[in-house]
């Protein structure tokens, strides 16, 4: 394996000296071409509470590059008296509908005293572009007919932020997070709240939108979603989620999204100290001839769906609200077993999935059966947000399988966002990622990059063994 080697970046916003701020990106690719799309907020300072509008940039992509259209404001996508945050794209292959989706946050309110008072100050809202992202219709609240009642029991909510999806049945899926309310009444004020992350969804190619019920037991908060193939001639929708925990979050759904089985810590994928946002996209495995001869075989051996269940897991104790970095905070507390009812899903216990014999899930029936690869981004700093690193799963549902990372940004990095954007002319599966960067600080810029399948593999090197049954990784010895 030779020397690690970053992707060459561009950068597509920057921030100005009067102390305008670009953050939180969300990249989308919107055939044909494909084009792509950049967003991002645009702030008035650093601060989540100067949030100001959205902006978008349009590439084109030709010839293994991409030409990028001058940055604009959407100035539809806005309520009046409202910030714009949190961009999250999501496309109808059928209709080649884009629809926008944004959480419009009442004046500058901060996420941190709608927590205190319990009284949520967001709204959800959208744009659509029928024509990939040249001109958008006027915004469309949604938080009546999305949220409805379950507006009483968070203390507010978001989307994404990064890329939506859709499922191979039609179904949208827009990645979402809420902070329920646990107990209200402590001398005057919320006593408990606690981050749990769900979808919205449409059946009717984005007329109606409605919202599943939330990840019933670990704390999680921003998150996206992937499908990913079970094993069994069967695809589940596989989440991952940002948690104040130590490590990522991970749940997975199988009636596409209306409701999530309990989550489970991913160790493999530490947080930094307070956490931060973290995208993911699955693809298809390459048939095994193309893959370098350096153990990067799919492997047959079953994996449980869950590999520790919620009694298992020990939750470290809390910290103080407040995410200076700009990600939104991840307070308060919640026990596994005693969590109230989900209020998403409208049911009087802790959730469905609970008490359910756990299922073990094999490999594919047929060796020419392809299953399902992760990417996932994420800085991998653990005290504080550095190194951009991108790591590989070749068995999504196994939290063990992640590989160390491929760091393709030395220095301070935030929120990213990745996609799949088709092959190359040579026939080499593309990724590409949009990311905060800077030298000093992760948001000074935010930059795009370009790689693809065979780099990865290259660059990155297969991660710890399985758990044995004594808990300990077994020991393997990879080719250098």
């Amino acid at each position: 394996m030779g020397a690690t080697r970053a992707p060459a970046r561009t950068v597509l916003f920057r921030s100005e000296r009067g102390g305008l701020t670009y953050r939180v990106p969300a990249l989308l690719p919107a055939p044909p071409g494909p084009t792509l799309l950049a967003f991002a907020e645009q702030r008035l300072s650093p601060d989540d509470a100067h949030a100001h509008r959205l902006v978008q940039r349009r590439g084109t992509l030709a010839g293994g590059s991409v030409r990028w259209d001058a940055a604009r404001v959407l100035g539809t996508a806005a309520l009046a008296e409202h910030r714009s945050m949190n961009p999250c794209p999501v496309r109808d292959a059928r209709t080649g509908t884009v629809f926008l989706f944004f959480v419009a946050v009442r004046g500058r309110t901060p996420e941190a005293a709608q927590l205190a008072a319990g009284r949520n100050a967001a709204r959800l809202c959208c744009v659509a572009s029928r024509d990939a992202g040249q001109s958008w219709g006027g915004a469309r609240d949604l938080t009546a007919e999305a949220v409805g009642g379950a507006e009483r029991d968070w203390a507010t909510f978001a989307v994404g932020p990064g890329h939506g999806i859709q499922l191979p049945s039609g179904r949208l899926l827009v990645p979402a997070y809420a902070y329920r309310v646990d107990r209200r009444e402590c001398f005057g004020k919320v006593c408990r709240t606690s981050a749990h992350a769900f979808a919205f969804y449409s059946d009717d190619h984005g007329q109606t939108w409605h919202h599943g019920g939330l990840v019933p037991n670990l704390r999680s908060g921003e998150c996206q979603l992937a499908v990913v193939d079970s094993g069994q001639a069967s695809s589940v929708l596989y989440c991952n989620a940002r948690s104040p925990l130590g490590s990522r979050v991970q749940a997975v759904s199988e009636d596409e999204g209306s409701s999530f089985l309990p989550g489970e810590l991913v160790p493999a994928l530490a947080e930094t100290a307070r956490g931060c946002q973290g995208s993911i996209v699955g693809f298809l495995a390459p048939p095994t001839s193309q893959l370098p001869d350096e153990g990067w075989s799919v492997g047959s051996r079953k994996v449980p769906i869950f590999s520790s269940l919620c009694p298992a897991v020990q939750e470290p104790p809390e910290e103080g609200p407040g995410d200076t970095q700009g990600g939104g905070v991840q307070g308060g507390t919640e026990g596994c077993d005693s969590s109230p009812g989900d209020p998403g899903s409208g049911d009087p216990g802790p959730g469905p999935g609970l008490g359910r014999n756990v299922e073990f899930l094999g490999p594919p029936a047929a060796p020419s059966r392809s299953p399902t690869w992760l990417l996932y981004s994420h800085p991998t700093g653990r005290r504080a947000r550095l190194h951009m690193g991108v790591r590989l799963s070749r068995s999504p549902l196994d939290p063990d399988s992640w590989t160390e990372p491929w760091v393709i940004y030395e220095g301070p990095s935030g929120y990213s966002d990745l996609a799949s954007i088709g092959p190359t002319p040579q026939g080499a599966l593309t990724f590409a990622c949009l990311y905060e960067c800077g030298a000093k600080v992760s948001y000074e810029e935010i930059a795009f990059c370009q790689f693809s399948l065979r780099e990865v593999l290259q660059q990155l090197r297969p991660g710890p063994g399985p758990r044995s049954p004594g808990g300990k990784s077994e020991q393997r010895c990879w080719p250098s």
